[in-house]
């Protein structure tokens, strides 16, 4: 189809409007990791290629949202960057049946509005844009990944839940980075705190169960010394930065959303990846995109050991949601290294 002289102006507006600001280290570039750059040029032609081939792209240009499909640009260059280096030093080969078998049930047709969201329309959008066989080729390697890691795979932390009123409580966010800060400057007083955590919980909850009211927004909701977790017995965990973050940090996220708002700030004592886990539980049974979300967040360890730099103008690496944020108010949560105390080899 043409392109409507009108359409390519907003597009070309809005970039300029976005592209104001220093480059990442490199002139020109919109992202670089390690010896890998993606140029400003680059995104702004794919963009461009977009707005042309793709319906709703047209109307995230009329919708001023094209930063959209830049930042997912972005997001999906560093992934794929991430995705050949873990590949390379685990050594793993990609099965090229599956990536073959992936790459042809790619549609040519314009993504559809689902009334998902444009996060969701903009992620395949930007997937139609690359080599499918390099898009099946990623994901077929971040489940090698996750196949090869998920048996064995284990965290032991420390963890406090603070209740939320929603998912945006900005006050829940705020003191629970805060705790997070203080666990991390002052290691020593952990262990005091979160038993202290755990008896406020197990008296709310007591209150809760008589017919009184739960944990208010910023309580404490739940505390626990010393958890172990399995990544094959929780595989929605398995999916988090919780089991992306080396032994000696502070992880702070939702861990339970949408049904449960609540942040949590977890200590990580220990990550293993070399022997079974004893659980309680019977391991699940992963589907292919729990698979593909937790070999990508198994690319967690690489991101710093690859130099990553994000151009200002598309905002923030978030490694605890593996995205862009557009500032560092918007991240998902914060890792954080203990003090006086080396983070673990991933």
């Amino acid at each position: 189809m043409g392109r409507p002289r009108a359409l390519v102006a907003v597009v070309a507006g809005a970039l300029l409007l976005a592209g104001c600001g220093a480059g990442p280290g490199q002139v020109g570039s919109a992202v670089i990791v390690g010896d890998r750059s993606v140029s400003l040029d680059q995104v702004q032609s794919m963009i461009d290629q977009a707005v042309r081939d793709q319906p709703y792209a047209q109307k995230l240009a009329r919708e001023h949202k094209v930063d959209l499909l830049g930042r997912e640009i972005i997001r999906q260059s560093v992934l794929h960057e991430l995705t050949l280096r873990a590949a390379k030093q685990e050594g793993i080969v990609a099965d090229q049946a599956k990536i073959a078998a992936l790459a042809a049930k790619e549609s040519a047709a314009p993504v559809a509005d689902t009334g998902q969201g444009d996060q969701v329309a903009v992620t395949e959008i930007v997937s139609k844009l690359r080599d499918k066989n390099e898009t099946a080729g990623d994901v077929v390697l971040e489940q090698q990944l996750a196949e090869k890691y998920l048996p064995k795979l284990s965290v032991g932390a420390d963890y406090v839940g603070i209740s939320a009123a929603a998912a945006n409580d900005k006050d829940a966010r705020a003191r629970a980075f805060d705790l997070a800060k203080q666990f991390a400057d002052d290691p020593g007083k952990i262990q005091g705190a979160i038993q202290q955590a755990s008896q406020a919980a197990q008296a709310a909850q007591q209150a809760q169960q008589s017919g009184g009211p739960g944990p208010a927004p910023g309580d404490v909701s739940d505390a626990g010394l010393t958890e172990l977790f399995g990544a094959s017995q929780y595989l929605a965990l398995a999916q988090t930065a919780l089991f992306g973050s080396a032994a000696n940090s502070v992880v702070v996220f939702q861990a339970r959303m949408p049904t449960k708002p609540d942040w949590y700030v977890f200590v990580v004592r220990t990550r293993g990846t070399d022997k079974a886990v004893p659980a309680d539980q019977e391991a699940q049974k992963p589907t292919d995109e729990q698979l593909t979300a937790i070999g990508t967040r198994l690319l967690q360890p690489y991101v710093g050991p690859s130099g990553l730099r994000v151009n200002p103008r598309y905002g923030v690496w978030d490694v605890v949601s593996m995205n862009l944020a557009t500032n560092q108010d918007a991240t998902q949560g914060t890792v954080l290294p203990l003090r006086g105390a080396a983070p673990a080899q991933q």
